[in-house]
């Protein structure tokens, strides 16, 4: 695994390169970890707080350990009409945790998102960025099998 110090180095000198640098960082790491933001308020000559906003205002952003691989469920109104609760008892139920907790293995994290643009097919769940359309509670089992 990369040191979070070089991959935000690389873009000390690219405008608007924090953001960037986070997007690395979290592609490295699954998450950014805390001493990389206040490593990037140095490196981008800003405050850190200025820093942790940046981190902390982007919902694809997560400061703090995350697991290998995030779900994140949709809970705009389509898709809680459709099922999502059902699908967040699944979720729960096969993985031992409860939304915005990690696996203890830290293989799996749950999280909430506000919209993933798949509308037409509700409910959705992503992995790792990656959409599963038409979701229910009986598919989750064979989703997570998967990552397992």
């Amino acid at each position: 695994m990369a040191d979070y110090r070089e991959i935000i180095g690389t873009y000390k000198e690219v405008p608007g390169g924090i953001i960037e640098a986070y997007h690395a960082v979290q592609n490295e790491y699954s998450y950014i970890p805390e001493d990389a933001v206040d490593y990037a308020a140095q490196i981008f000559n800003i405050p850190k707080a200025k820093a942790y906003g940046v981190a902390t205002f982007y919902s694809y952003f997560k400061v703090g350990s995350r697991g290998k691989n995030v779900i994140r469920i949709c809970e705009s109104a389509p898709c809680h009409i459709a099922g999502a609760d059902k699908v967040v008892a699944a979720l729960e139920k096969e993985l031992g945790i409860k939304m915005g907790e990690t696996t203890s293995d830290g293989k799996f994290t749950l999280e909430f998102a506000e919209c993933v643009g798949q509308c037409q097919a509700t409910p959705v769940i992503t992995i790792n960025s990656k959409p599963y359309e038409d979701v229910t509670a009986e598919k989750i089992a064979a989703i997570l099998a998967e990552y397992k």
